[in-house]
């Protein structure tokens, strides 16, 4: 085997960048978003030991939900892009760029072991211009290909060093060739199927047999006439060794699945549950489909599933000559390796091996796949046909009539694949680019046209994104998913109807029930979310939630094992003000999903409910002990602390508003909120800048102006406060405590009795039985020596609130000046003294509104789930409200303040009274 140089690495690794650079520019389409966008396992929060516990997508193994796509090692590398860019597509397209790259150079250093060097170069940039390996190197989650790949090339290198001189066993390469089968397989599963290369590679190449030998030497054993040669004895122990130790990876693969295989349906590979002989005859038809794209890959597509091959139901259909072609060539050429020794036959054999054992995997041989066609399946058997293309080229250039033209035929498919593979990455720049270019391709592929509608739908373009679905339920009328498309769409574009009768139709296309047969094993999981959607939509109907809670149930019997049905399903249970059942519903979703923080926090939520403030901070602190940055948890959990009243919790609570904040720096309720524990501290300064910080980040911020406005009356800043008052009444002119406010600032401050005489007025046509606005106009018409006026106005006070004793001194004092007074004009008041505004309970300026937004009460949403694409969870936004809940704080300062109106209220009475 000759060695490697620096001028192929350089050429190889050269033309690797110069056909892939633009993919550097491509996004995160199709499966990307499921591994990558929405894999929790990325996360640093996520313990390490989960991405062995789960599968490529992030979901449990244990779940029969999941894939059973075993790939930690893989996700590993995931997490390492996460760790230094987090979500930015390109290091992860150059990893890709990289790991590619490095395949090429050591296919390479294979093909030296079977070809010359001009060959094994020609066989490698073959390898790297290919444009079949498009969407195993442009698509990040090709990258289980390469990363298998690489471990996969290095196991056969590994293995080829076995044979020590004498034809003995070198045990070390062969321990290493294990672990690297192992590490292969971490990658992914076809990982494994190096081994059969390795056997092949053992018998026919390492030690020179031929299968008739090989009968030859058998059948002599078996009649007694001969001995076992010591080279063959040699070659059963590797073998032997090797073949056990695959059984092992192969016991252990099965545990970790845990027997189960995943649920795929009839859309993801029609021929997997069709009968005999359509079965048989499609399967074995896809072979020379999958040949055919390595020969002639200009027409590519992201998606072969559903109706893109259609069935073959009959002997008679003339596809089945290809099927026929295929085989007789394949055994051509398996004779002529098998049979015949010499250099080309082993080169023949080599490149056989290494073009089926690796497909047989995802052949549907041994158990049905999720694909009918998948392109990234084929990059290492690609390896196979590039080692036979270069072989066959070898021949012909070696004859000097066709050598001239055998360099121009090899030239234009390296320059041509080279320029397709260029313009192919393009198509994975976005999805919608990505599906298009399929439909192109394909249109009789329900799922393409979903896929378009779906990229049309994330930008918010429903009405296109409509077409699209409605062609899809078109071209396949009982696929389940287009229909719960067309449901989701027609509701975002506010017409219900159409989407209950999409969902409707969705729902009756699923499988009927049949005594004694478990539903998960017939029905794909996302296709339950009809039950879901189709009960968040009609929830919005107060007089029809028992019928949604129905439809959650419904769901829930035929998958126990649904989480999203508990979860959605204990929102409604909330919304019908059962919380105790709403629990219940939290508690088995945990049961399923313990270490979903959004759980943890919806359960927070319910705790509230019951008035269990305390439980309902243990389960916010576990949420964030899952997620620190749960957002919701954090500023909710906060609230909470605030308004226990505890001091002790203020300053947690105030770090994690800071951390908050950090998280959402444009929401303003986190500095409003900080602002109020400023203020319950008596930090002014502090609690002024955070208010300002709210109202800066959004101007109507109508708690945040008045409760400023407020800060500056009870630090003697009257007058800083008018102008943030005349703020607040000009987004809120019925806000009636900043009516109030203003009016005493007026009285008190500037002196504008008819200012504040507005102010009130104001109040009592909103509200005339306001006791305090209608005290206080009382005491204006006595500002304005209206005596008279200000009896009658007392006495409408008093009967609003008959059992207020200050009103009922009022009152007397009035009478007893309009008596002493006789109705003569006379100063009322000492020069230089103004009359106190006075409230019925509390004094005006030390009300305090508090809005928090969002409500602890709100709880984490579900959003409508898409078929074939993850759902994306959105959090719950709340509404604007005032809360009327106060703390033991609030209580202990308001009734400082009662004191202190009271001794405001006496003051009065000495002026009423001319002391």
């Amino acid at each position: 085997m000759a060695d490697i140089n620096l001028k192929e690495v350089t050429l190889i690794v050269g033309v690797v960048t110069a056909c892939y650079w633009n993919s550097l520019f491509c996004g995160f389409v199709f499966d990307d978003v499921s591994a990558i966008l929405d894999n929790k396992d990325l996360h640093p929060s996520t313990p390490l030991k989960t991405l062995f516990q789960n599968d490529f997508w992030g979901t449990p193994m244990s779940e029969e939900r999941s894939h059973k796509s075993y790939r930690p090692l893989t996700v590993l590398t995931f997490r390492l892009n996460y760790l230094f860019s987090e979500l930015k597509p390109m290091s992860y397209h150059l990893l890709n760029m990289i790991f590619h790259a490095v395949v090429s150079v050591i296919f390479l250093k294979v093909c030296k072991l079977f070809l010359d060097n001009r060959s094994s170069v020609i066989a490698s940039l073959l390898f790297a211009v290919h444009p079949i390996h498009t969407e195993a190197v442009t698509g990040v989650v090709g990258r289980a290909e390469l990363l298998s790949s690489i471990f996969f090339l290095a196991a056969f290198l590994s293995y080829t060093k076995s044979k020590g001189p004498d034809n003995s066993i070198v045990w070390t390469p062969i321990a290493l060739t294990v672990f690297l089968v192992a590490v292969a397989t971490l990658c992914k599963e076809q990982g494994i199927t190096v081994v059969g290369i390795c056997c092949v590679y053992e018998v026919f190449i390492a030690q020179g047999y031929t299968l008739p030998l090989l009968c030859t030497t058998a059948g002599q054993f078996l009649r007694g006439k001969g001995s076992i040669p010591f080279s063959m004895l040699q070659t059963l122990i590797k073998l032997i060794v090797l073949m056990f130790s695959t059984l092992l990876l192969v016991v252990i693969r099965v545990q970790v699945i845990q027997s189960q295989l995943p649920v795929f349906t009839r859309f993801d590979n029609p021929a997997a549950v069709s009968p005999t002989p359509t079965r048989q005859l499609t399967f074995n038809y896809l072979l020379p489909v999958n040949v055919w794209l390595l020969l002639n890959p200009s027409e590519l597509c992201c998606d072969w599933t559903m109706g893109t091959i259609p069935l073959i139901e009959s002997f008679l259909d003339i596809r089945n000559l290809a099927t026929f072609t295929f085989f007789c060539f394949l055994g051509a050429l398996g004779v002529f390796s098998l049979r015949y020794p010499g250099d080309s036959s082993k080169t023949v054999l080599m490149a056989l091996c290494l073009m089926a054992l690796p497909f047989i995997p995802a052949s549907n041989l041994f158990f049905p796949v999720g694909f009918v066609v998948a392109e990234r399946v084929l990059y290492v058997p690609s390896m196979g046909f590039c080692i036979l293309v270069a072989h066959g080229w070898q021949k012909i250039s070696n004859k000097s009539v066709f050598k001239k033209l055998a360099w121009i035929c090899l030239s234009m498919v390296i320059f041509t694949h080279a320029l397709k593979t260029l313009h192919r990455n393009w198509d994975w720049e976005s999805e919608y680019t990505l599906f298009m270019s399929a439909l192109k391709v394909n249109k009789n592929n329900a799922k393409l046209w979903n896929n378009v509608g779906h990229a049309l739908e994330n930008e918010k373009n429903f009405e296109r994104a409509l077409k699209y679905f409605l062609q899809a339920t078109h071209v396949q009328p009982d696929d389940i998913g287009a229909h719960m498309n067309v449901g989701r769409t027609y509701k975002n574009l506010n017409r219900t109807k159409e989407a209950e009768e999409s969902y409707m139709m969705a729902k009756s296309l699923m499988p009927q029930i049949i005594p004694g047969k478990k539903y998960a094993a017939r029905i794909a999981p996302n296709h339950l979310n009809v039950y879901i959607n189709l009960a968040n939509l009609i929830r919005a109907n107060e007089s029809r939630l028992e019928e949604a809670d129905q439809l959650y149930r419904q769901a829930i019997s035929m998958r126990p094992d649904f989480k999203q049905a508990y979860i959605s399903r204990g929102e409604l249970l909330l919304k019908m003000n059962k919380p105790l059942k709403a629990k219940e519903a939290y508690l088995k979703a945990l049961e399923l999903d313990k270490n979903n923080a959004d759980l943890w926090y919806n359960l927070a939520i319910v705790h509230i409910e019951l008035k269990e403030p305390n439980e309902a901070l243990k389960n916010f602190n576990r949420a964030l002990e899952l997620n620190p940055k749960h957002k919701l948890a954090l500023f909710n959990s906060a609230i909470l602390m605030q308004e226990s009243g505890e001091v002790k919790l203020r300053p947690e609570a105030r770090k994690r508003l800071l951390n908050y904040i950090n998280e959402e720096p444009q929401d303003a309720n986190g500095y409003f909120n900080l602002g109020m524990l400023a203020m319950d501290d008596k930090k002014d300064t502090e609690a002024e800048m955070w208010m300002k910080k709210a109202i800066k980040l959004q101007a109507d911020f109508r708690s945040a102006l008045f409760n400023l406005a407020l800060l500056y009356s009870q630090t003697a800043k009257e007058l800083m406060a008018l102008p943030v008052l005349e703020e607040l009444l000009r987004y809120y002119p019925d806000h009636i405590k900043g009516l109030i406010l203003k009016g005493d600032i007026l009285m008190n401050q500037k002196k504008d009795i008819l200012g504040a005489k507005k102010c009130f007025e104001k109040i009592l046509e909103m509200d005339p039985s306001n006791v305090q606005g209608k005290h206080n106009l009382c005491v204006v018409y006595f500002e304005e020596k209206d005596l008279l006026k200000a009896e009658r106005c007392l006495v409408e006070t008093l009967a609003l609130a008959p059992h207020e004793e200050y009103i009922q001194r009022h009152l007397n004092i009035v009478r007893d000046k309009i008596s002493s007074s006789n109705f003569v004009e006379q100063p009322i008041f000492p020069a230089g003294k103004t009359s106190g505004v006075e409230g019925d309970n509390i004094p005006t300026e030390n009300v305090k509104e508090i809005r928090n937004e969002p409500r602890p009460t709100q709880i984490i949403k579900t959003s409508d789930n898409k078929s074939q694409s993850k759902s994306n969870k959105q959090l719950g936004k709340n509404t604007d409200k005032e809360t009327s809940h106060k703390t033991a704080k609030e209580i202990k300062e308001i009734e400082k303040k009662r004191v202190a109106a009271l001794k405001r209220l006496e003051e009065i009475e000495r002026i009423l009274n001319g002391e």
